[in-house]
């Protein structure tokens, strides 16, 4: 798939790796329309890179219907938008569940639902399904994200055979730790001892690379990291004990620390 030329949505745009992708979709020659809740920041990232704007909150479902009637000329979806959901399940409330569950599992679904549709029609488009390293490995202390990613990798891989011989592709794209961006970046927390991070823009990168190559699964990681959750996924004992002395839970725990200061 073309980049250049397409109609691209994107969500989640007002982040740190938004805006990355923002400017990395543009400089593709997308004709970009970003989406997300937040009216100034979506103002700003627009303006930076010349894209149209859809103001929508992905945890109500009337805005993911009028957002996707909107941008019924989609070419290319990438659903980037995610909270960092992190903290033991215990602590959070029944409507915290259900945002975190909407935002970053039922609205990418729903979306790609009633997207691909349009594409399927024309014969042409693509997916892009930006997950997260924790959809392979999960962790203490993040098992609403964990449950949300690992769904969403589920979704991405099966959808891909779904629409297979339609013209349409579907991209899952995973980064590890991201610096400059994202939740280390917005709380300050370290990351898990010995393990290396990404930049925004290598994640924006892989987005670019899953479009073009129409690619199933790309890991935006260290070789470390990939290895790890590879491991992982055949064998949680292990991974549960290989966490514990790079302290992953330390890492959470600051993070869950600094968020439940900003409330």
């Amino acid at each position: 798939m073309d980049i250049s030329g397409s109609n691209v949505l994107l969500t989640g745009a007002t982040g740190g790796i938004g805006a990355a992708l923002a400017s990395r979709l543009t400089a593709q020659g997308a004709r970009l329309t970003v989406t997300g809740r937040r009216v100034e920041a979506l103002k700003a990232t627009a303006e930076a890179c010349g894209a149209r704007t859809v103001v929508a909150d992905l945890a109500v479902r009337s805005d993911v219907v009028g957002l996707a009637e909107s941008c019924a000329e989609t070419d290319v979806l990438v659903a980037n938008a995610a909270l960092p959901a992190s903290g033991n399940l215990l602590d959070y409330t029944e409507e915290q569940l259900d945002r975190a569950l909407d935002v970053n599992l039922r609205a990418p679904v729903l979306l790609s639902q009633l997207l691909a549709a349009h594409m399927v029609a024309r014969g042409r488009g693509h997916i892009v399904l930006v997950g997260s390293i924790s959809g392979k490995a999960a962790t203490k202390s993040t098992s609403l994200y964990n449950a949300t990613k690992f769904g969403l990798r589920g979704f991405a891989l099966a959808l891909r055979q779904e629409l297979r011989g339609t013209g349409v592709g579907v991209s899952l794209v995973q980064p590890g730790f991201v610096r400059d961006a994202g939740m280390f970046a917005a709380t300050g927390a370290a990351t898990p001892n010995g393990i290396r991070t990404v930049t925004p823009g290598q994640v924006a990168d892989g987005v670019v690379r899953a479009v073009r190559r129409d690619r199933c699964e790309v890991n935006v990681a260290p070789l470390e990291l990939r290895l790890l959750s590879a491991i992982a996924g055949q064998f949680p004992g292990f991974a549960e004990r290989v966490q514990a002395r790079a302290d992953v839970d330390g890492s959470v725990r600051q993070i869950v620390e600094a968020q439940r200061s900003r409330r």
